[in-house]
């Protein structure tokens, strides 16, 4: 597959992960699916929008641009359609490093959230009861937050969607990242012979034999 037929690919993967996730993070300000009566009775990490800002709006402006590679030469690069291809594969590898950066935080905040628990009404007191992850493999102590209803499941599985999402967006822009850098190097489709020493490509293409000579 040419360079930018894949980094379109991964646009148009990442495009829906980015609405999902800026919807579990919208989600997670409605307690056990319920209006909360007190900002402050919302988990922290919540408030860190790592679903909205993260995985969400920074991974727009990357998706766009993947999603544009296969016909952008960057005007040619002054003529050189080669090099206008070539320059717009190496942009790429920055939004992607842009891309990598927000799911990253989405992730790291997920993954806090998810060994720390939600934050409920326990006995009357509105706190963190758990400790560590410890509520994670024992139900038994979700009995702990006595309000909002079915408050821990809710947020384990909100957080747990945003903590896997987030985790195929990294995947997705490091590979973008090793694309785009063959992009860099190769050219679009017209080097994807060079790269895979395809013979009579290689022969034909002036631009892929000056690369190793």
């Amino acid at each position: 597959m040419c360079s930018g037929g894949c980094a379109k690919c991964l646009g148009i993967t990442l495009i829906p992960l980015a609405v999902l996730c800026t919807l579990a993070n919208i989600l997670l300000f409605f307690p056990g699916g319920e209006v909360t009566s007190s900002n402050e009775h919302i988990t922290d990490e919540v408030w860190y929008f790592g679903g909205i800002l993260g995985s969400g709006v920074l991974m727009i402006f990357p998706s766009l641009v993947f999603l544009g590679l296969k016909n952008n030469d960057c005007c040619g690069c002054c003529g050189n359609e080669s090099c206008g291809k070539r320059f717009a594969m190496f942009t790429s590898i920055i939004f992607a490093a842009v891309g990598l950066l927000g799911a990253g935080y989405c992730f790291i905040v997920s993954a806090v959230a998810l060994n720390r628990g939600p934050k409920c009404n326990s006995y009357n007191n509105w706190t963190y009861p758990f400790e560590n992850g410890n509520y994670l493999g024992n139900t038994t102590m979700w009995t702990f937050c006595t309000s909002p209803e079915n408050i821990v499941p809710w947020n384990l599985t909100l957080f747990s969607l945003l903590l896997i999402m987030s985790g195929i967006q990294i995947v997705l822009c490091a590979v973008q990242v090793v694309n785009g850098l063959i992009g860099t190097i190769c050219g679009d489709c017209s080097c994807c012979g060079c790269c895979g020493w395809e013979t009579e490509l290689f022969k034909e293409n002036e631009d892929c034999r000056n690369l190793f000579m």
